[in-house]
């Protein structure tokens, strides 16, 4: 071969490498993000929800900490993904996000769907001490996030709670009529997996979301040593060994993990809230037990409860208990003791349901004295005096409905 015809093969491999990238750059880069950009524009609400001031400094420490490493942020067109966590990503939902931080491992689960999964108190409790809350994470800590404690977070912990809250909102506020003119704008009524996307009308499906109302499926008898190994794993870290309230994640927690010790629980009432969490607070749901291992941790956690001998009570005295509980405690435990009362809709937290559940006689009264911390119950010594304090806390007892099982 001449030199002259080498150099025109070197010239003609040169513009031909150049052309064939510049051809894949056009069909690899280029046109899908135009695709997607005009898909994303078509199924989006005419005005998606932005991310404010705090979740865009929450979002660069996000990156900045690497959580992306752990978690995704993409539900996929997966049957096990839709069960766990809810409806598939929509290429809308993350129109704001430059660069993308969806991630490619699991290591922690997916965190597309975290907005109202959890309470506040929660995440900084987890943020600050991970094992404190879920026994048998591999989560790192983040004390530099915090100024000492789990209940002091600085406000690098505010914004990237502010920025994990943000995750799946937009879709959520987006509501039935983003849900039709996403599937409008889809035009994809023949393809069977986009079709996916709009198949369940739940957009979160994390199965510790604490739910104000939902079913509590019945529980039957339950495994005693199956319900004690699951209390160990997952109820003690806060709830503590002998469920006295006092285990290493209580402290940050805000109303404070109940003492079992002190609580006599009827079996509808735990159905309910192990089904079904206490919105409002940090206790979660955990639906994702079956329906077995729910009824050993039930067992296990009535065991809990320790009997005191009480005193017979004087009928005139429940008699000023019944007077005053009607004049101040009925717009919200309700008439009957229900946790029914007219004010319930405006709470955060529904009041206790006195018919299913009983405290001690010692507790009831720290309650009626000093309130609850991070709830709606106040204290009350500014307004009843001791005998009409002991009185109303011997009354409520009457309430209570132990199950027959």
């Amino acid at each position: 071969m001449t030199p002259r015809a080498l150099r025109m093969s070197y010239l003609v491999a040169s513009v031909g490498g150049v052309a064939f990238f510049a051809l894949s750059v056009l069909l690899l880069g280029i046109l899908p993000g135009r695709v997607l950009n005009d898909q994303s524009l078509r199924m989006s609400p005419e005005h998606p929800l932005a991310l404010n001031a705090s979740a865009l400094r929450g979002r660069e420490i996000y990156s900045h900490e690497g959580c992306a490493y752990c978690h995704t942020q993409q539900v996929r067109y997966l049957k096990a993904d839709m069960t766990r966590f809810g409806a598939p990503t929509l290429a809308w939902e993350t129109r704001w996000d430059y660069p993308h931080l969806w991630g490619t491992r699991r290591i922690g689960p997916d965190l597309s769907r975290q907005s109202g999964s959890h309470s506040s108190d929660w995440h900084f409790a987890h943020l600050f001490a991970p094992r404190s809350i879920v026994a048998d994470s591999v989560m790192p800590a983040y004390p530099w996030l915090f100024e000492g404690a789990a209940d002091r977070p600085n406000q690098n912990a505010r914004d990237l709670l502010e920025y994990l809250e943000s995750l799946g909102h937009a879709r959520e506020v987006a509501g039935p009529e983003g849900e039709a003119r996403a599937s409008a704008g889809c035009n994809c009524a023949d393809d069977e997996m986009a079709q996916m996307a709009f198949h369940s009308t739940i957009i979160n499906a994390n199965p510790q979301k604490a739910r104000r109302e939902g079913e509590a499926p019945a529980l039957g008898q339950g495994n005693s040593q199956r319900g004690r190994e699951l209390y160990q794993r997952n109820c003690s870290s806060c709830h503590g060994p002998r469920g006295e309230g006092d285990g290493v994640g209580s402290a940050g927690l805000h109303p404070p993990a109940a003492n079992l010790a002190a609580h006599e629980y009827s079996l509808s009432r735990l159905s309910f809230v192990l089904a079904n969490g206490v919105a409002g607070t940090s206790m979660p749901a955990w639906r994702n037990f079956s329906s077995e291992d729910r009824s050993a941790l039930a067992q296990t956690v009535r065991e809990l409860h320790l009997v005191t001998r009480e005193p017979e009570i004087p009928a005139a005295t429940l008699a000023l208990g019944a007077r005053i509980y009607r004049a101040n405690c009925a717009q919200c435990h309700g008439e009957r003791g229900a946790g029914d009362g007219f004010a319930v809709a405006e709470l955060r937290i529904v009041p206790a349901n006195l018919r299913s559940v009983r405290l001690d006689l010692a507790q009831s009264l720290r309650v009626l004295r000093e309130g609850i911390d991070g709830t709606q119950m106040a204290p009350w010594t500014g307004r009843l005096s001791e005998a009409e304090l002991s009185a109303v806390a011997y009354y409520i007892r009457s309430f209570f409905e132990r199950d027959a099982r």
